[in-house]
């Protein structure tokens, strides 16, 4: 077992909020929340392409006034002269990606213009998942207002964009709710789905926030019950705190199969 406050993932719990919002309609304005808090991102855009060559802007939330206007225009044209676009699609094999640093440079003067000058935006970092044949393409954006991302808040971004990109893929992809999806993670992976039936129980309340006593009322079973479910799910697993565990389910959410 870890030593008690030594998480498997620095990360854990960071993005929990968003983890826990998947399938919900309140998505977007926890995601941008999230990356508000954890890397003052101004504004995020989510992109759906597809190797056929058809691209959908899915998610628009933040800052950016003409955000709507840029997402249409990006999936109606723009799309085509990415220059993240041979990373993008060189990427195919389910594991979450980062996309090289933003230099205003690579991009061509048109495309300045309209996503860049037009709108304020000055720094932007991106990510992306493939879950099948469609892309998730995940850009995160600071404005003039804000100035550019600092060396930190990049690798902050770096750090959790994995977790936030395969998060946005499983909500878009398969519209489940909070609780459908993590059922599915503790009946179907490892090392969750170790567990016993009882104990994934106590740990799906533990993520979704239930204290002890709120899980004992749900499920009709004592205080000492849940305490000992608790006990014996964290000994299987080798941790030893709620950020432990949910630092299982980020990488099993950020993981090449966790879309499968």
């Amino acid at each position: 077992m870890r030593p008690h406050g030594a998480p498997a993932n620095p990360a854990a719990g960071d993005v929990a909020s968003a983890v826990l919002a998947i399938g919900r309609p309140d998505f977007p304005n926890v995601l941008i929340d999230t990356l508000r808090r954890q890397a003052d991102v101004g504004h995020c855009m989510v992109f759906a392409l597809s190797r056929a060559g058809a691209a959908h802007c899915l998610l628009d939330a933040g800052n950016i006034p003409i955000g709507g206007d840029l997402g249409a225009a990006y999936a109606g044209q723009f799309h085509e002269s990415d220059p993240n676009r041979d990373a993008l699609f060189e990427g195919e094999g389910g594991a979450p990606i980062m996309l090289p640093a933003f230099a205003p440079r690579m991009y061509g003067a048109r495309y300045r213009k309209i996503f860049f000058h037009d709108s304020g935006i000055v720094d932007k970092c991106a990510a992306a998942i493939w879950t099948g044949d469609t892309c998730f393409y995940v850009n995160f954006y600071r404005i003039a207002a804000q100035g550019r991302f600092s060396v930190a808040q990049r690798q902050r971004l770096e750090t959790i964009a994995p977790a936030i990109a395969a998060s946005i893929a499983r909500h878009f992809q398969e519209k489940a709710t909070p609780e459908q999806s993590l059922a599915v993670l503790f009946a179907t992976r490892a090392p969750l789905s170790g567990l016993t039936p009882r104990e994934r129980e106590v740990c799906r309340r533990i993520l979704e926030g239930f204290s002890s006593e709120a899980i004992s009322q749900a499920l009709g079973i004592s205080l000492h019950s849940t305490l000992t479910y608790r006990k014996r799910a964290y000994e299987r697993l080798g941790i030893s705190s709620q950020s432990e565990l949910f630092a299982i389910v980020l990488q099993l959410l950020a993981g090449p199969r966790s879309l499968n």
